[in-house]
């Protein structure tokens, strides 16, 4: 998945930066693209095994969404796709309006992805690569950008160190520096607090929460039902491959009652 992701249009192999091309300007509040992730009709198999059946989801701006479901429900599937990671056997899949199927490149542009792989080249110190996704970007004061990110990850001692070997808890907090480089409209992310230590994590709730401003949005895959209720503003519950339960996230109902409805609709306890 690492090397599919940085040698797609945006971020190719040979490291040169493409010609510019029009970008679609980000919707607000009252623009006719009122969400930020809208998905009809999805469905993904791999071979026989349907992993999405006709899965209908919303993401509205300003939101941070968590998605709650046991393994194997599709989760990893879902954010793959959504990021342009995969592609789907049918449905269609809006973002900012645009219809990422035909326009993947500059959808690519409004998101910013933390999947379980780190999406960064072994071989390059982290602040290298950090620079090439700065160029392929074309990013303004790149370097104030890094640097900021860095710092506030807790992770500016480690910038000139070689991705190959650091820690998988300090890959992650650089895999989350790479996704937030470009001001994403859309933060994606696939358990993102796999392999963070408390302190991380923490940082990592406060970005979350940072982020959920009227033209930005959040969706995060999760087990953590702490987690949804810390940084969530609207739950869903994907379940064999369909979205069984989605609605706001009552913060105090508490985990008891998350755990009531994500077992009524799944038939698991956890």
């Amino acid at each position: 998945m690492r090397s599919e992701y940085l040698q797609h249009n945006i971020f190719r192999s040979d490291s040169t930066p493409q010609s510019a091309s029009p970008q679609p300007s980000l919707p607000s509040p009252q623009s006719p693209a009122p969400l930020a992730v809208e998905i009809r009709g999805l469905r993904k198999a791999y071979g026989r095994v349907a992993v999405l059946r006709d899965l209908e989801l919303d993401l509205p701006w300003g939101e941070v969404l968590a998605v709650l479901g046991p393994n194997g429900s599709g989760k990893t599937t879902l954010i793959s796709i959504i990021a342009t990671l995969a592609r789907a056997d049918r449905g269609t899949v809006r973002v900012a309006g645009v219809d990422h199927s035909r326009m993947g490149e500059h959808v690519r542009r409004l998101i910013g992805v933390v999947t379980h792989e780190p999406l960064l080249y072994d071989d390059l110190t982290a602040y290298e690569n950090l620079r090439f996704v700065a160029r392929m970007f074309r990013l303004d004061r790149a370097e104030e950008r890094i640097a900021a990110l860095a710092e506030r990850l807790g992770v500016a001692a480690r910038l000139h160190q070689r991705v190959g070997t650091l820690s998988h808890g300090l890959r992650k907090r650089f895999t989350i520096a790479r996704a937030l480089l470009h001001d994403p409209a859309i933060l994606l992310m696939d358990e993102p607090e796999s392999g963070l230590d408390l302190e991380a994590q923490a940082i990592l709730t406060a970005i979350i929460r940072d982020r959920a401003g009227p033209v930005k949005a959040v969706m995060m895959t999760t087990h953590s039902m702490e987690r949804a209720i810390a940084v969530g503003d609207r739950l869903a519950i994907l379940s064999r491959g369909r979205i069984v339960h989605q609605g706001p996230l009552d913060s105090e109902a508490g985990v008891d009652s998350i755990k009531e409805t994500y077992a009524r609709h799944t038939g698991a306890a956890s």
